[in-house]
């Protein structure tokens, strides 16, 4: 089989039972249990939103009926306990039975055909949205009977009290009669949008326009499992609904937002389809139909807020890992060897500058501490500082280099405090700074950075900082990992050794990390390149101050909250920052508290941190106004 790290499995894998083999349940667990809206996700709409390869559709396929049927026939096998115990948190599951049917149903273009239909957009947004159902019906049937485990006459639809009058519309609430009126309502509606001349409103097919609305009548369903009756919640996920027109969608999300309706309905989709305003997290944002975030409806964004980026980017190495795991078997010359350990493979064993290179290193130390003029004394202390800090730290990168380039940044931190002193009236030799100097993890991570901008030292590498460097993004990871296990399977069928190291690593990472920012073709790509750029060298620059007084650097670019809120975003800015926060390059934190003030916070993603040699530690900017935004977007004069 080709190199499985390159292909999404959802699209490669056709047999249900080889597709749970190697997908990850991490989605479930870490998008969905932890959800504070868990209680609510299947009766009130559900935005789930996330950047392309975020895992959307991969979640929606392991969450259909028949996957979770075909987990639950065989508990024996240790791969479908694991995704058992997942969906159970994920609420898919009670006591080991199923409590929700769910169906994938994916939004295609075709459903945006209709909206350049000649009819009233309410008429155009109906046609959609009954073809969405009876599709959501016939998907239902067909995940409920897939397993060959029941038929038709074995299900039984259940109403909502008080729509006994409705049940005629849909079919009745037999299995066989509710998939015929669907089947007669594609039928239909589907050739009035796939004709190649739209008839006249009167001339429409009386199926297409016959009130039809199965996800307002049916509330539950009942099938027989393993011997007795269980009763479940129905639940449809609109897979990629960013295909949509974006009136559509407004129109569309507004249907499926009725109150009353419990038919459970999932909206997946990519950030790009929401307002700059509500990507670019703007308080008084949000979406229309007067309809209120946690109470009307919930979303849940498959990337978190910087707030919870610690947590967030943890659980990501969780579900990496696990997914390289399932994926690293699959590699044939890589299984032939017993090697599908991806830490071994890639391993985090810090890099070493070469003797000559430390004696040049050392040579610049001694260099610096005579230009700054700091006495012997002084330099004792600091040599003093370092040694007792790499002596305690936990790290394993505290090689002799780290050492030498930390003492260097203490020198020079000690020469600008000591210029801010107020002149004495007595000559002082290395007087002591108002604030001691320290050495702490921030300056030995700032240490690396300028060893690798200066030596060429590793600054990425071990399987943490691939998961990093993804911005918590599965198909992101996946491509990264995949350039690392192609190198590592050449080396395999040469017969050496497989682990990677660190400078192969860094290698590797960066020539994929280009690839991969040279091959955005999204709206405003050009733009979104030159931004990027801008503050990538501008992150760098600032990085490689000798008093590295950012510690372990910058890798952002920060705008005073009280300018963000001035501003509306519904110009050409806005769209240019919309699509690089949907699409990967950036992301926005707003309100991030530092120096006494409020900030929105615009860092650069870890595929840019790769190119640009940055730190991927979080915190380090440099402050900007709203106008550098525009001059490095290039819409300055715009």
């Amino acid at each position: 089989m080709a190199n499985p790290f390159l292909r999404r499995a959802t699209e490669y894998v056709r047999e249900d039972e080889s597709f749970l083999s190697i997908v990850s349940p991490a989605p479930l667990t870490t998008f969905l249990a932890t959800s504070r809206n868990k209680d609510d996700m299947f009766e009130v709409p559900v935005r789930i939103i996330g950047a392309p390869g975020s895992g959307k559709t991969m979640l929606a396929t392991l969450a259909e009926f028949r996957m979770v049927e075909t987990i639950l026939k065989d508990e024996t096998n240790s791969t479908n306990r694991t995704l058992a115990n997942a969906l159970a948190q994920a609420g898919f599951l009670k006591n080991g039975k199923p409590k929700v049917a769910a169906v994938r149903v994916p939004m295609e273009s075709e459903y945006r055909d209709f909206w350049e239909l000649p009819y009233d957009p309410n008429v155009k947004t109906k046609l959609a949205f009954w073809l969405v159902q009876a599709r959501a019906m016939l998907g239902l049937i067909r995940n409920l009977t897939a397993n060959k485990t029941r038929g038709l006459d074995a299900i039984e639809f259940i109403p909502r009290a008080d729509y006994e009058a409705h049940l005629e519309q849909i079919g009745g609430l037999s299995a066989a009669g509710i998939r015929d009126r669907a089947l007669a309502v594609q039928r239909a509606i589907y050739s009035v949008g796939a004709g190649l001349r739209a008839p006249k409103l009167e001339d429409l097919p009386i199926e297409a326009t016959a009130p039809y609305a199965p996800f307002d009548v049916i509330s539950r369903i009942s099938i027989e499992w393993n011997g007795e009756i269980i009763e479940m919640s129905p639940l449809v996920m609109l897979d990629d609904v960013h295909a949509l027109h974006h009136d559509q969608l407004e129109a569309m999300f507004g249907m499926l937002s009725h109150r009353e309706m419990k038919f459970g309905r999932w909206m997946m989709m990519r950030l790009d389809a929401l307002s700059p305003g509500a990507v670019m997290r703007s308080p008084a944002s949000q979406p229309t139909h007067n309809r209120a975030t946690g109470r009307d409806f919930v979303d849940i964004q498959m990337q978190q807020g910087n707030e919870k980026k610690d947590a967030s980017r943890r659980q990501f190495r969780t579900m990496a890992r696990d997914m390289a795991k399932r994926y690293l078997p699959m590699v044939e010359g890589l299984r032939n060897r017993n090697a599908t350990d991806i830490d071994r493979l890639v391993p985090s064993e810090p890099p070493k500058l070469s003797p000559g290179q430390i004696k040049e290193l050392e040579g610049r130390v001694a260099k610096d501490q005579s230009k700054l003029k700091i006495g012997a004394t002084r330099r004792k202390e600091i040599d003093d500082i370092v040694d007792d800090f790499i002596g305690r730290t936990k790290s394993y990168d505290d090689g002799p280099e780290v050492a030498l380039a930390m003492k260097r940044i203490l020198l020079h931190r000690y020469a600008v405090r000591i210029a801010r002193l107020t002149p004495s009236l007595f000559e002082e030799i290395d007087p002591d700074p108002k604030s001691p100097l320290k050495a702490d993890a921030d300056v030995a991570h700032g240490a690396r950075v300028h060893l690798h901008h200066e030596y060429g030292r590793p600054l990425h590498y071990g399987i943490d900082d691939v998961c990093d460097a993804s911005n918590e993004n599965a198909e992101v990871f996946l491509q990264f990992a995949g350039a690392l296990v192609a190198n590592i399977e050449t080396r395999a069928i040469r017969n050496t050794t497989l682990a990677l190291p660190a400078r192969d690593q860094q290698s590797i990472l960066i020539e994929k990390a280009k690839s991969i920012m040279d091959s955005w073709a999204f709206p405003h790509a050009q733009r979104v390149r030159d931004m990027v750029d801008a503050i990538g060298r501008d992150c760098r620059e600032g990085s490689l101050l000798p008093n590295a007084p950012l510690g372990a650097g910058a890798n952002a670019i920060a705008i005073l909250e009280e300018e963000m809120e001035a501003q509306s975003f519904d110009d050409e800015l806005g769209s240019v920052l919309k699509y690089a926060i949907a699409n990967g390059a950036i992301t926005i934190e707003r309100n991030y508290g530092q120096g006494g003030k409020l900030w929105a916070l615009i860092e650069l993603t870890g595929t840019a941190g790769l190119v640009y040699g940055l730190t991927f530690n979080r915190g380090g900017f440099l402050p900007q106004k709203i106008d550098y935004l525009r001059k490095i977007a290039g819409l300055a004069n715009a």
